[in-house]
């Protein structure tokens, strides 16, 4: 099938660059650009694509809240977003991911990972390099405000309990059901238990919420 993507960044050489590699591919179609997070959400509104890709910093509207507004809570159906950021703003991609986000791509990643986050992100597994996404979380969980973590509305069981930390660790599905001796079909009905208990929208935020536990070391 067509993958069908946005492509938000108000730097004209990034977003054109970004562009020409997904146009590239003969499974993915660019159906909008945008200079700025406003009308990211408006087109995202109106077009419905698979995936969402996001600078954080873009005028009239930052990645951050554009993201909320797109797949944050409260929202009906929300969209696969990948936050952009380069090294020296990761400290936001963290209240990116809080907002929604699936996961996030760094701006010198190359083709190969950037086709590899929108196909994982539009299949709705891993984003790209999540283990790079739970790096980041274990290194910026101390420097975002503190919030009690969520208390699962019924306890986990035991191999719940490893399928977190697997996330956590930024393995894909098919990973875990290697690692834990599981089929596929068995680790997304794990998922999806823990995501009714935790309340979690995605993958992510089961990662966040083991850090916060410490149920990973940081």
């Amino acid at each position: 099938m067509t993958i069908r993507v946005l492509v938000a960044d108000d730097q004209d050489l990034v977003r054109t660059g970004l562009t020409m590699i997904l146009r590239s591919q003969p499974d993915v179609e660019v159906v909008a650009e945008a200079s700025d997070g406003r009308r990211a959400v408006a087109l995202a509104r109106q077009l419905h694509p698979d995936v969402c890709l996001l600078d954080i910093r873009m005028p009239e509207l930052d990645g951050i809240e554009a993201t909320r507004q797109l797949a944050g809570p409260g929202v009906d159906d929300p969209l696969a977003v990948v936050v952009i950021t380069t090294f020296d703003l990761d400290k936001y991609v963290l209240g990116a991911l809080k907002a929604g986000a699936r996961g996030f791509l760094l701006k010198d990643a190359g083709p190969e990972l950037l086709m590899q986050a929108v196909r994982a992100a539009a299949s709705g597994d891993a984003l790209i390099a999540p283990s790079v996404t739970a790096r980041l979380l274990a290194a910026f969980a101390d420097t975002y405000p503190e919030q009690p973590p969520v208390q699962p509305i019924e306890p986990l069981t035991g191999r719940e309990e490893q399928v977190v930390v697997t996330v956590a660790q930024g393995r894909t599905n098919s990973e875990i059901a290697d690692q834990l001796h599981i089929s596929l079909s068995t680790v997304k009905t794990h998922l999806a238990s823990v995501m009714a208990k935790l309340g979690a929208r995605n993958r992510v935020e089961i990662a966040m919420w083991a850090y916060e536990t410490h149920r990973v070391p940081r």
